[in-house]
């Protein structure tokens, strides 16, 4: 087991795409766990997807800090793309904790707008390193740990599972997977030249309430709920890691408390305080089976009619671009240094969402 080495109480905890879907649940979670502390969360606030979740996010995070008067919550609508916006922060909270969760999702969006990826994933992503580095300008202590969202999409189509973090991923198959790998190399490169404790988490699949409207569970959602088709893609021979947004953040938060130890190489060079874990549920399951147990589950809560005609409404597909047939964590590593296991099975997770669909749209 690594040690606890940072404390989250009565520090300031900046957090990215703090609108977004794991960063509002992040958000929650360190109020609820670590009061007293000060959340600093920047977000663009993009309509990328429904605006209207990420705003019913943040009056959950509103009604949630209210329970909590000792902390405090600041929120910057802002692009991290924009370096006055970052610089700013940091100069006027100093940040003992950053978490970048701030990035543009989704893989096949990056084919038709690849702009934004560049924008946000890169340019953005360097204007958090290059504040890091800054932050410990004329002797100040400065951030004791930089915690930043990668994806299981630098595997590419490996063929090897489950994925290991110890496996080579120099094949992106898309420019979304590009960006990612392209943090984690930044990432180290800062890590290594200015000492910056880092540590990058490899999402899988990640699902919820609230989540995000272009997640297959979703749209499939929508779809059905509006009678309209969904596509199966690859036929069905699909498979991915699907893990439940809470086990996510369990695992953001037991991370942050731990960064990557600082220490001297025998050049007298600083050994690079850098790590990468994978955060997946550790069983893929099979697309067919998920929709059949997303199909029950909506049934159950409400949101479909009982005899809801779904076979006329489901069409196999061939794959499409930039997809791979699936993802598989080895979290090992994750069990090993913080002792956590995602839990959640998926019918579990695809009932809470069902029965948050069901509130949110008033059904």
């Amino acid at each position: 087991m690594k040690q606890q080495k940072v404390v989250l109480k009565n520090n300031a905890i900046l957090i990215t795409g703090a609108a977004g879907f794991i960063g509002s649940n992040l958000v929650m979670e360190l109020v609820k766990t670590q009061s007293p502390v000060k959340i600093i969360g920047i977000d663009n606030m993009n309509d990328y997807y429904d605006v209207s979740i990420k705003e019913y996010r943040l009056k959950q995070i509103e009604e949630c800090f209210k329970e909590y008067p000792e902390s405090e919550w600041i929120f910057i609508k802002g692009s991290i793309a924009d370096k006055t916006v970052v610089e700013s922060a940091f100069l006027d909270y100093k940040p003992d904790i950053v978490v970048n969760l701030a990035a543009q999702a989704g893989v096949r969006y990056s084919i038709t707008n690849p702009d934004v990826y560049i924008e946000s994933n890169l340019i953005g992503f360097y204007n958090i390193l290059e504040a890091c580095r800054h932050s410990y300008d004329n002797g100040a202590r400065g951030v004791e740990h930089l915690v930043y969202a990668s994806s299981s999409s630098v595997y590419g189509s490996n063929k090897k599972v489950p994925y290991s973090t110890e496996d080579k991923v120099d094949n992106p198959v898309s420019l979304y997977a590009a960006t990612k790998k392209s943090n984690e190399l930044m990432a180290h490169a800062y890590s290594k030249l200015y000492n910056i404790p880092s540590t990058g988490l490899r999402f899988f699949t990640v699902y919820g309430p609230a989540g995000r409207p272009d997640m297959a569970y979703f749209g499939f959602t929508d779809k059905l709920r509006k009678g309209e088709t969904i596509q199966i893609f690859n036929y069905g021979n699909c498979k991915r890691d699907f893990t439940y947004v809470d086990d996510i953040v369990e695992g953001v938060k037991r991370v942050m408390m731990a960064p990557p130890e600082k220490k001297v190489g025998e050049d007298g060079l600083p050994i690079p305080p850098y790590a990468i874990y994978n955060i997946g549920n550790n069983h893929p399951e099979n697309l067919l089976d998920f929709v059949d147990i997303l199909q029950q589950e909506l049934i159950r809560a409400g949101v479909l009619p009982e005899d809801y005609d779904f076979e006329a409404h489901k069409k196999l597909v061939p794959m499409q671009p930039g997809d791979v047939p699936v993802t598989y964590a080895d979290t090992s590593a994750l069990e090993r240094d913080f002792g956590f296991k995602p839990s959640t099975s998926l019918r579990e997770g695809l009932r809470q969402f069902a029965e948050w669909y069901k509130e949110f749209y008033k059904i």
